[in-house]
């Protein structure tokens, strides 16, 4: 029904002579209380669409001058009499390009209402849906075309970007909630989480594993293959490293964000046999007599 006509004024509750600033407080006051979508009064709707075709009139100075001669006949000559209007047409002119949707919603703290769709919403953008990306180490370090089949059944083809670090999102646009009135979709955020690894250890862009050497490599020096996410690599032992020793393998960690990669650290383990065989016993103690402390005990 047409909203029936009243003194925009005193729809407002402020004088005639308010300045702009006032009618606006005013105005955001009032539709705070009486918004359908947080008052379910009867007469609520009415109310709001009175105070919004006040606010309207009263924030325009043309529109404000026209009302101030003519009164109720203000539309008089403007090609609006008789016509039905709704807070829905009052879209512009709510300062800075923002519409009437908008305006609403940063009234209530960027939703309408108690979180309803809303009369009076507008077109809205849809929700964003999160969901996670199961990776392996060695997925995020490569990067590229991965499948993801979500509980819903959809299935997505997640063009994954190099060195992905866990817990970091990829949006894809327009596969979230539906957009309201027409509003497009939101999106879907996917969140990586990269899986543990048995070899390797993540700290930032390194990488850290270890490496096992006999006591005769780590005594005398040696090249050992040293795992690495894309096969093996060959590293110098030298002389002399005891266990603990880090040795570096420049640029075999994992893509930097700024495409220098980050380095490989493999950490000497001295590994002792537990079993030996009579000439390795043998060996063993000529090189217990040979390096013997002669100020020590020694048993045997």
């Amino acid at each position: 029904m047409p909203v029936g006509y009243r003194d925009y004024y005193d729809a407002l509750g402020v004088g005639r002579d308010a300045s702009e600033q006032e009618i606006r407080r005013a105005y955001r006051t009032l539709a705070r209380r009486y918004h359908p979508d947080v008052n379910s009064d009867a007469e609520a709707e009415d109310r709001f669409k009175q105070i919004a075709e006040a606010y309207e009139v009263l924030r325009d100075p043309e529109k404000r001058a026209r009302y101030d001669r003519l009164g109720a006949d203000w539309r008089a000559g403007s090609g609006a009499a008789g016509q039905e209007r709704t807070p829905a047409d009052f879209a512009e002119g709510f300062g800075g390009g923002q519409g009437f949707s908008d305006f609403v919603e940063s009234l209530f703290g960027g939703r309408t209402g108690s979180g309803r769709t809303g009369r009076y919403g507008g077109v809205r953008r849809g929700a964003d849906h999160e969901a996670v990306l199961p990776l392996t180490l060695e997925q995020a370090a490569a990067g590229g075309r991965q499948q993801l089949k979500l509980e819903d059944g959809r299935t997505y083809h997640v063009d994954v970007p190099a060195g992905v670090r866990d817990g970091r999102r990829i949006r894809l646009a327009g596969e979230g909630g539906a957009g309201i009135d027409g509003g497009p979709s939101g999106g879907l955020f996917l969140r990586a989480r990269v899986a543990p690894h048995p070899r390797f250890r993540v700290d930032g862009d390194d990488l850290y594993t270890e490496v096992s050497i006999s006591p005769a490599q780590a005594a005398l020096g040696a090249r050992v293959p040293v795992p690495t996410l894309t096969g093996t690599a060959r590293v110098r032992v030298p002389p002399g490293s005891s266990s603990g020793r880090r040795l570096r393998l420049h640029g075999e960690g994992l893509p930097g964000p700024h495409g220098r990669p980050g380095d490989l650290y493999a950490q000497v383990q001295i590994v002792v046999p537990r079993h030996l065989d009579d000439r390795q016993r043998e060996l063993y103690e000529q090189l217990a007599a040979a390096s013997a402390d002669p100020g020590r005990d020694h048993d045997g």
